[in-house]
C-alpha cells in the first residue's frame, strides 16, 4: 500500500475495490448509490486532468451537477453517455456548482440539445456571464499595474500580455441567458430526495455544494477536495478581496454533517471523512499563515513570499499562485497582523504591524 499524504490521513475511499473498478473510466458510468452515477471528463489541466460530473436521477429524466469543459471530444463523450445511460430519458436540468469552465463549459450546449434550465446561484452565473462578454484585445491597464504592484518583471508582463484577454469565452458553450436562482439553505427536489443547498466562498463567489440527509452524499464541487486544497485567489477584478477569510469561515459550515457522509467531489476520488478533511484544510492554511508571520518580521513583496508557499515549480503558473499569496496576505491584513505599503519601485510590500508600527 503507498504511503498517504497527511492530507488524506482519516479518509477512506470506498470505491476502491469496486468491481467496476475504484472509479469510472472515460465514457463510463459508477452508480455510487441507487440513481445517483458518477462520470468522469477529461480537462487539459495538469494535476487534475478529470472532473467528476453527477447524473441524479429525476422522476422521468436525469438532472445533471456540472457539465464539463467545452471540447469536442467531451462532448463526443456526452454522446455516448446518452445512447449508454440515460435510458431513453431526458437530462431535465442542469445544477451548476459554480462558474468555472470545467464546471459550466458545456451548459449552454447541453441546454439547448435537451431543452433543460440552469440552475445556479446569482453570484456564479452572473460571474460567469461576465467573463463571457468581457473579451477584450488586451489586456486592460488596471490588471497590469494589479500584477506590477504584485512585483512582476516586465518579462512576465509581456508573458501575460500574449495570451490576451478574456480567454474563458473560448472554454464555454454560450451560457444560458436565463436562470434558475439558488440560495443557501434552499431545498431541490430531485426525484423522492431532497438535496439542500450549502453555499460556499473563497474559491468562487458562491459556490453552490449539495447535500442529501437521505443518501448521506455531499457533492462538493470545487469547495472540498480530497487530495489537494482548492485553489483560494485574489485577482484584478477585486484586488482587496479576502477570499482565504470567505473560505475559512465557509468550511464551517460542513463541521454538522455526519461523520460518515460520503462525499462527491469535483476531482479526486469519492470519500468519508470529512471532519478529518476539514481539520487538515484548516491546519493547512494556517501553518501557511504562521510561515508568513515569522518571514514578515522583515518587508516582503508578493514575489518573496512564493518559495515560503510552494515547494513545487511554479514557474508556469505564476498568477495563479500570485493569487494564492495574497490571499493568505489579505487574510492576516484583514485581521490586523501585518501591514502593507507601496515602496519605492511601485510595488507592494507586506510587514507584521507591530514591527511596522515601532519601524515609524
Amino acid at each position: 500500500m503507498s504511503e498517504r499524504h497527511e492530507g488524506e490521513i482519516g479518509l477512506i475511499y470506498p470505491f476502491a475495490e469496486h468491481p467496476a473498478g475504484p472509479r469510472p473510466q472515460e465514457g463510463e458510468a459508477l452508480e455510487v448509490r441507487p440513481g445517483v452515477l458518477w462520470l468522469r471528463m477529461p480537462i487539459p489541466i495538469p494535476g487534475l486532468n478529470f472532473i467528476n460530473l453527477w447524473l441524479l436521477r429525476d422522476n422521468d429524466g436525469w438532472a445533471l451537477v456540472d457539465t464539463g469543459l467545452l471540447t469536442p471530444k467531451i462532448q463526443q463523450i456526452w454522446e455516448g453517455i446518452f445512447d449508454k445511460y440515460l435510458q431513453g430519458r431526458p437530462i431535465t436540468r442542469l445544477i451548476c456548482t459554480h462558474f468555472h469552465p470545467d464546471h459550466l463549459g458545456l451548459a449552454g450546449w447541453l441546454q439547448q440539445r435537451w431543452d433543460a434550465p440552469l440552475w445556479m446561484t446569482l453570484g456564479e452565473w452572473s460571474f460567469g456571464r461576465m467573463l463571457e462578454l468581457e473579451a477584450l484585445p488586451e489586456v486592460p491597464e488596471a490588471d497590469i499595474q494589479f500584477y506590477r504592484r504584485a512585483g512582476f518583471s516586465e518579462a512576465a508582463i509581456d508573458e501575460m500580455r500574449s495570451r490576451g484577454f478574456g480567454n474563458f469565452k473560448r472554454h464555454v458553450s454560450p451560457i444560458p441567458r436565463s436562470y434558475t436562482r439558488i440560495v443557501e439553505g434552499d431545498h431541490i427536489r430531485i426525484n423522492d430526495t431532497d438535496w439542500q443547498v450549502i453555499v460556499g466562498r473563497g474559491h468562487s463567489p458562491e459556490h453552490a455544494c449539495l447535500y442529501s440527509p437521505s443518501l448521506n452524499i455531499l457533492i462538493s464541487g470545487d469547495q472540498v477536495l480530497p487530495r489537494i486544497s482548492p485553489h483560494i485567489g485574489v485577482y484584478p477584478g477585486e484586488p482587496d478581496a479576502r477570499s482565504l477569510t470567505l473560505y475559512l469561515r465557509s468550511l464551517d459550515k460542513f463541521v454538522d454533517l455526519p461523520a460518515d457522509v460520503l462525499v462527491l467531489p469535483a476531482h479526486g476520488d469519492a470519500f468519508t471523512g470529512l471532519p478529518a478533511r476539514i481539520a487538515y484544510l484548516k491546519r493547512h492554511h494556517r501553518e501557511r499563515l504562521d510561515a508568513l508571520m515569522l518571514a514578515l518580521e522583515k518587508p516582503h513583496t508578493v514575489m518573496d513570499t512564493l518559495p515560503l508557499l510552494f515547494k513545487r515549480d511554479i514557474s508556469g503558473h505564476l498568477q495563479l499562485a500570485t493569487g494564492e499569496a495574497l490571499a493568505h496576505l489579505h487574510h492576516l491584513i484583514g485581521e490586523g497582523l501585518i501591514e502593507r505599503r507601496l515602496n519605492a519601485a511601485g510595488v507592494y510590500e507586506y510587514q507584521r504591524a507591530d514591527i511596522a508600527m515601532a519601524a515609524q
